[in-house]
């Protein structure tokens, strides 16, 4: 089969592979659609023996069914799925509530991060990953999976102070925040102000359901406090789905006091949270949180969103060869939504 592997850093490879065997408790996936993210790209530009190689990129895959294993039920051939894409160890104290997104063993293993991915015609998962999808598209149901999942919980981690007639900050209108907007929209009544450089990510962004956009750069904080009033006021909770060092200093200068701040996106910014007397980084009682995909019960909370059609993903669609180009246009700044590579 055809599979896009990371063959070594920063190299990213179309090659020939075996279909991957399947164990007794695997399911066997006829890819359908597999979401490129952001930190693909952190796995590529990460230094050698940080990752396994040669490995097979992808972790919000979406498929059918081709076989099960002899000890899996509850799923047959020609199914559709979504894959959860964490792999826990199932045994330390955050796996046993249910929390493998904080897995105190493996934090970041799973499919196309620790073992092989969907970026491939076929891959094996655990059948315990998969979730049903009902009607949903695959091509949809594929970047909700990570895209969906991600600001669905910082939402959820938010939610104390997502009350009606609050003000929520997005900051970055691409794979993650266009779907944050319409998670938003979907299940609180806050008062959304939108936060990119490019205009046509504020577009999207008021066609999805935001209230306020504000174009970023050196005047965006100041924008956002003509909307949200001045400190010790401001924005009840801002998601910063970019991470960067000017994106990080907007949110923190926004934020309310005893607000949420969740740093999102994973660009490299720096938030210091050392308090002095003369000087706070963050306003009083402001919790901080760093997001970290979601859980199994919320990304099937998310997918029932999106079978309802309340959160819909903004695709580019390429195929299997082109994933090389389309992780260099999401380098470059030149997804809105989220690319999405169909096998």
């Amino acid at each position: 089969m055809r599979a896009v592997q990371m063959t070594a850093p920063h190299t990213l490879e179309l090659v020939d592979t075996p279909v991957p065997e399947v164990g007794p408790r695997d399911v066997l996936l006829a890819v359908s659609a597999v979401g490129a993210c952001h930190s693909d790209l952190h796995l590529l530009e990460a230094p050698a023996g940080a990752f396994p190689t040669p490995m097979t990129l992808g972790h919000e895959v979406s498929g059918r069914v081709a076989e099960v294993g002899a000890d899996v039920t509850g799923w047959s051939a020609g199914e559709p799925a979504a894959v959860y894409g964490i792999i826990g160890c199932g045994q330390c104290r955050a796996c046993l509530r249910g929390l493998e997104n904080q897995c105190r063993v493996t934090p970041v293993g799973g499919i196309g991060l620790s073992r092989d991915g969907g970026l491939a015609e076929y891959v094996v998962v655990p059948a315990s990953r998969l979730l049903k999808v009902g009607d949903l598209d695959l091509t949809q149901a594929a970047p909700l999976t990570d895209a969906g999942l991600t600001p669905y919980h910082a939402i959820e981690l938010a939610r104390r102070n997502l009350r009606p007639g609050g003000y929520c900050v997005v900051i970055g209108v691409g794979g993650l925040g266009h779907m944050a907007i319409q998670i938003l929209v979907a299940t609180t009544a806050v008062s959304i102000i939108a936060v990119d450089t490019s205009d046509e990510a504020l577009g999207l962004a008021t066609r999805l359901g935001a209230h306020h956009v504000v174009k970023a750069g050196p005047d965006a904080a100041d924008e956002v406090r003509t909307i949200v009033g001045p400190a010790p006021d401001g924005a009840d909770a801002v998601l910063d789905c970019v991470g960067v060092q000017p994106t990080v200093d907007t949110a923190r200068s926004v934020v309310a006091t005893g607000g949420s701040l969740m740093l999102v996106g994973l660009g490299g910014g720096t938030l210091s949270v050392q308090p002095s007397a003369g000087q706070l980084p963050v306003p009083m009682e402001v919790d901080i949180r760093m997001p970290f995909w979601g859980t199994r019960a919320e990304l099937q909370e998310v997918l029932a969103l999106g079978e309802r059609g309340l959160l819909q993903a903004d695709v580019t669609r390429f195929k299997l060869e082109e994933a090389p180009e389309a992780y260099e246009k999401l380098r470059n700044g030149e997804i809105h939504g989220r690319a999405v590579i169909t096998p």
